[in-house]
């Protein structure tokens, strides 16, 4: 029922008001006796959390609702309101149809696979624990209306954790989402804040929710049109950051990743990314002595690995940014203030990202039906005829030139192939050998 990111997908097919009601009956049937709750802007999202209160109280649990608010902004109120678990209503990045459900610990890090599935098997079973008539549990809001108490607790947070310049211009993309805390943080420290989108709007008019350099062209565009010294952008529920520099640039993933990774680690020290991860990373953190260890795809396995002390930071290319002294929900606004620090130490991210160096990557999906039997078939040809082979998150191939991916995807019937080298030639030669491997794979299993 949960994959990487809780349980998503379209409203009344995969997302029903049933599956919020049983979700809410099995964490309090699992052992939570209080619990924070809030949601994204979403219009279906009020229906949702309607159910899981009613799920919730019904199995004795007490509820926090803190409202409409970002999804670390609720993360980070669970441990703050003493609970034992949190949920978001949210389906972060994806389209305005869909809709979901994750559930939050009270360090901030996501639920992991053994609790979901304790979760997922209260539900199919129907194996609920409801509360008499005299044991019922309460709900209380706080400051839903205004959005108050958790949001502004949270802005604290920020400037406590991030020295911010107070002379630095940020254009800040809410993308119709509710990481105003981004912007309020900023501003109360003395910057010049520009905001796009920052009406919330569950339906997302400005730009479709995902952070990509594709849908934030108009926020590049007025970045590089002004005297702004950045531009961030953020998802629908704000666990996202991404970034523009001053040129009007979109930064990609890895090498945003790579300069936060060699601002936070030190010689000894680890950094926590997953098997898609340019050598970008590897390379920046081998400079100051400090390495990447690999995890599977999915802010949760990140958010794992940070649990180990000499893990001072984790990250994915995609936008998760993981600072576990704070927190280990994945943080953009946590990350924009970090990122709004380090250019004003640095003076320029234009600079800061032309002084990595730029590695090609290719990367290619093959649609089938039989991702899972394909990929195991891959990984069965890869370990006769090499000798750096990681199983982790898919088939990881490591050689002297790079590294090809080959993984079944979590959402979609595709396998993912990915390939990057030092140069060219080497990217192109090992795409070609992962794609040899895929259609080998598939012959051999008759797709």
């Amino acid at each position: 029922m949960f994959g990487t990111s809780g349980v998503r997908g379209p409203v009344g097919d995969e997302i029903t008001a049933g599956l919020a009601l049983d979700v809410g009956r099995a964490l309090a049937t699992d052992g939570a006796e209080t619990v924070v709750i809030g949601r994204d802007a979403r219009d279906s999202g009020a229906m949702l959390v309607r159910a899981l209160l009613a799920g919730l109280t019904e199995c004795g649990a007490d509820a926090v609702d803190v409202g409409v608010e970002a999804t670390p902004t609720v993360a980070r109120a669970v441990a703050r309101e003493g609970a034992d678990a949190g949920v978001v209503v949210t389906a972060s990045h994806n389209p305005a149809p869909d809709n979901g459900i994750k559930l939050w610990t009270a360090s901030g890090r996501a639920f992991d696979e053994e609790r979901n599935d304790r979760i997922t098997e209260i539900v199919e079973a129907a194996a609920f624990d409801f509360a008499d008539h005299d044991g019922i549990g309460t709900v209380e809001e706080r400051d839903v209306v205004a959005g108050g108490d958790a949001r502004r607790a949270h802005e604290r947070a920020l400037r406590e954790a991030v020295s911010l310049p107070d002379d630095l211009s940020v254009v800040v993309d809410l993308g119709n989402g509710v990481g105003r805390v981004t912007a309020d943080a900023l501003h109360a420290a003395g910057c010049d804040v520009e905001t796009l989108n920052a009406q919330r709007d569950g339906r997302f008019p400005g730009r479709p929710s995902e952070p990509t350099a594709e849908n934030c062209g108009t926020a590049c565009e007025v970045v590089a049109a002004t005297d702004a010294d950045l531009g961030v952008v953020h998802d629908g529920d704000a666990d996202r950051l991404m970034a523009i520099d001053e040129r009007g640039r979109f930064v990609a993933g890895d090498a945003l990743l790579a300069l936060f990774a060699r601002r936070e680690a030190g010689p000894g020290d680890r950094v926590a990314v997953p098997v898609d991860t340019s050598l970008l990373v590897a390379d920046a953190l081998a400079a100051v002595d400090a390495e990447v260890t690999y995890t599977p795809v999915g802010d949760a396995y990140v958010a794992a690995e940070t649990t180990k002390p000499d893990v001072v930071f984790g990250g994915e290319p995609s936008g998760a940014w993981i600072w576990p002294a704070q927190t280990r929900c994945p943080d953009g606004p946590l990350a924009a203030c970090t990122l709004a620090a380090l250019v004003g130490a640095e003076g320029s991210l234009a600079a800061m990202v032309d002084d990595l160096p730029a590695y090609p990557i290719r990367r290619d999906s093959v649609r089938t039906e039989a991702k899972r039997v394909i990929v195991e078939r891959v990984g069965e040809i890869a370990a006769a005829e090499y000798d750096d082979v990681s199983t982790l998150d898919g088939i990881r191939v490591e050689t002297d030139a790079g590294w090809f991916l080959v993984r079944a995807s979590g959402t979609e019937p595709l396998v993912r192939i990915t390939a990057e080298a030092r140069d060219e030639a080497d990217a192109a030669a090992l795409f070609e050998t992962a794609r040899d491997l895929v259609d080998r794979a598939a012959a051999d299993r008759g797709q």
